[in-house]
């Protein structure tokens, strides 16, 4: 559900190839069609962008000109932009079709003498992990297949152990390992099958944990440690594709929904050489805790952890040792609402110490503990969320961060020492309020840095991080600006609205092409509100962004409140002020800054008040138009939980407790349970392939406001995932839909 929050990112341009600006006049009006269709409003985007180790350059994958459907890899330089191409595609030659070997993704040994190469990926899940990896040797030329025999596109994360002795990979479920310079694949895992799950995370971890490649060579090569899930007592979800030919097709999913089995989860180390096992000794059910994140030590001897209970309020981070298994608690961290996993920390001091973020003083900060876990050093003191770590540069003694300390819509750069005396800069200059993204050189002498508003599409370029000057643009975006900026629409307001009790809500308000306060518009609300997304950013929101904006060239007023619990970086106060209440509290927010807006501001029409978002937005939509029914009169809810009790455990147990000890907050928090309210006009959307969000969802949903004899429509995209975004035309049948639905039932336009 965290997928379509719809959060105002910034675009990363990684390389120097831009798209081609499409043609049309920047002065058009929008239309669905040229926002969404094949000959859309001109952004430029570029890819690639690896860094070189010393952090002067950068590494870019190029389509060839001399080889059709070949690449090439190319080194840029970051001060000059001199272009060096390392790996032509006329080297990449697969022999037995005589077709280049397209790079796709790609990783250097540490020795920079072999390329692993991934070609030919095939979807799985929301990636395309699955593939071919081909083997290059610098020197040589040469280039082999890795995997033997193995099907086409059968191995998904192959990887260099540290010294570049050996590739391991997932296939089928198990971890296998070959050496670089030649032999048979060895298989470490044997039990791997549909249900047994090695060095892969399972759905869950994946969609909540971001774990996808569950595994991680020791630093000293000789040992790979791994994740283990048994799914066989997993709850099968059965999803149906009735597109493939004469009869329906069904696809069966592990899904663990609210209250059931989760997959029973093991950490082990296994010996690269000998293929001896051993298992990390973990306490507990392993069906009831979890284990989100595991790393090594540097020195190889142990393995970093952190174990959460099933509720997710306690994690207890300890070191487990490499050649017995045995644990050693370091400490726990622990919250009355919930604990967020810690990514894989960064060693300091030669090993005795480790990066850490907590909220334990009721800001997300970033502390340095010691390896053994006694002291805890705080180095980002103050009233303010660290947001992402970017780099932690021990050389130097020095870790930049993102934060917005003051405004939670904004996103400036920062510094800070590693250790001794605590010393925070701001590196982004004053007077440039909006987002900054960064992506930081080793070493921290260059950076590429994207910069947005929400009314200026991203500009990216190279900068000089120890003076924030520009060494040259990569993206500038001009065409898309001028298309924003031809529209005629006024700057985007950004609000703050006092719901009583001191509750100040953010917003952002879009006034509709010749706005005139004397009338009175309709306006439609975004809405996501819940704890992973925040909608109210002061960065360019992309296509989303350009549909709202095409609203208010037709005459809407368009506008988004972030409530509370929502992702802001407002403290942990803020944030977990949503525990147990997901639904409830966030609703009761939404309907008090609309009325407040309504309140303060006579140029909205109370008459016509729409609502709509997607996926947790459309959950809040549907709790926003049932037990608020007389403020909005017309919602659009796609992707929505209709139940929470039909979404995973990991996210909605992390938000609202355990079932059996909150059955009255999900009762309340789940909108189906209020359909029976409802007076205004609802369209509900789903992808019939949605294996995030079910489509049963909807199914459940229309069943009660049938039974309630409640007038609504629906619609129902056969196949598509929870983006809704798979096969042609979806996307402009999509919005084309939500707009026709919109004039018909909130009709544009001043009164």
């Amino acid at each position: 559900m965290r997928g379509y929050a719809f959060l105002a990112t910034a675009v990363l341009c990684l390389s120097c190839a831009a798209v081609q600006a499409q043609t049309a006049p920047a002065t058009a009006p929008l239309t669905v069609e040229r926002i969404f269709g094949g000959q859309g409003v001109p952004f430029e985007h570029v890819d690639g962008g690896e860094w070189t180790p010393d952090g002067t350059g950068f590494i870019a994958i190029e389509g060839a000109k001399e080889a059709a459907g070949g690449t090439d890899l190319v080194r840029y330089d970051a001060r000059t932009n001199a272009r060096a191409v390392i790996v032509p595609a006329s080297a990449l030659i697969d022999t037995a079709t005589g077709k280049p070997i397209a790079i796709e993704s790609y990783a250097f040994s540490s020795d920079r003498r072999k390329l692993l190469i991934l070609t030919n990926g095939q979807p799985f899940r929301r990636t395309r992990a699955k593939g071919d990896y081909w083997l290059f040797d610098m020197g040589s030329r040469s280039l082999r297949r890795i995997g033997g025999d193995a099907p086409a596109a059968s191995l998904m994360y192959a990887e260099f152990s540290p010294d570049g002795s050996h590739i391991a990979y997932v296939r089928d479920n198990n971890l296998y390992v070959e050496g670089v310079n030649g032999g048979e694949p060895r298989r470490l895992t044997q039990d791997g099958d549909a249900l047994i799950v090695n060095g892969l995370g399972d759905w869950v971890y994946e969609e909540e944990f971001y774990l996808r490649k569950a595994w991680r060579w020791s630093p000293d090569s000789r040992r790979i440690a791994f994740w283990r899930f048994d799914t066989s007592s997993v709850g099968t979800f059965s999803m149906i594709t009735n597109t493939v030919g004469q009869y329906s097709r069904v696809i069966p999913l592990q899904y663990p929904k609210v209250g059931t089995a989760n997959s029973a989860v093991k950490v082990g180390t296994v010996d690269v050489t000998s293929g001896a096992t051993t298992w990390v000794k973990l306490e507990g059910d392993p069906r009831q805790y979890y284990v989100p994140q595991m790393s090594w030590a540097p020195d190889s001897r142990a393995v970093f952890l952190q174990q959460a209970n099933r509720l997710q309020n306690d994690f207890a981070v300890m070191l487990a040792d490499a050649d017995t298994g045995t644990t050693t608690r370091m400490f726990d961290e622990r919250d009355a609402a919930w604990v967020e996993a810690n990514p894989d920390p960064t060693w300091t001091d030669s090993g005795r110490g480790f990066t850490w973020m907590s909220e334990r003083d009721g800001w997300r900060h970033l502390y340095v503990a010691s390896r053994d876990g006694k002291t805890m050093q705080l180095r980002t003191p103050g009233q303010f969320d660290v947001i992402d770590v970017l780099l932690v540069d021990a050389r130097n003694n020095r870790v930049w961060f993102t934060a917005a300390p003051g405004d939670p819509t904004r996103r400036y750069l920062y510094r800070v020492t590693l250790s001794g005396r605590v010393r925070v800069e701001r590196v982004t200059p004053a007077g440039q309020p909006g987002t900054h993204v960064y992506d930081i050189a080793p070493g921290g002498r260059y950076a590429r840095h994207v910069f947005s508003t929400f009314d200026t599409a991203p500009v990216t370029e190279m900068i000089d991080l120890a003076t924030h000057r520009p060494v040259r643009v990569l993206a500038r975006n001009a065409a898309a600006n001028a298309v924003v900026q031809g529209q005629g629409l006024g700057k985007t307001e950004f609000l703050r609205l006092d719901i009583g009790d001191g509750t100040m809500l953010d917003a952002w308000l879009i006034k509709p092409r010749n706005f005139d306060p004397a009338k009175r518009y309709p306006i439609l609300f975004q809405v996501y509100g819940e704890p992973w997304g925040q909608t109210v950013a002061d960065n360019f929101g992309g296509n989303t962004a350009l549909w709202h904006r095409m609203l208010a060239e037709r005459g809407y007023l368009v506008a988004s409140i972030d409530p509370r619990g929502t992702a802001s970086p407002r403290g942990r106060a803020w944030r977990k002020s949503i525990y147990r209440q997901v639904g409830i509290l966030a609703s009761a927010d939404l309907a008090a800054g609309v009325t407040r807006m309504l309140a303060d501001r006579s140029y909205i029409d109370p008459a016509r008040v729409g609502i709509w978002g997607w996926s947790g937005g459309g959950s809040m939509t549907l709790n926003a138009l049932f037990r608020y029914p007389d403020l909005y009169k017309t919602g659009i809810a796609v992707a929505a939980v209709a139940d929470q009790m039909l979404y995973d455990t990991i996210y909605q147990e992390r938000y609202m407790g355990l079932s059996t000890g909150n059955a009255d907050g999900y009762s309340n928090g789940s909108p189906i349970n209020f359909a029976d309210r409802l007076k205004g006009n609802l369209l509900i959307i789903h992808g019939t392939g949605d294996d995030n969000v079910h489509y049963q969802n909807l199914e459940q949903l229309a069943d009660r406001l049938i039974a309630a004899n409640k007038p609504f429509q629906m619609m129902a995209y056969p196949d598509r995932s929870h983006g809704i975004y798979e096969k042609p035309g979806t996307s402009v049948h999509l919005y084309s839909l939500m707009t026709r639905y919109l004039e018909e039932r909130l009709p544009p336009g001043g009164r």
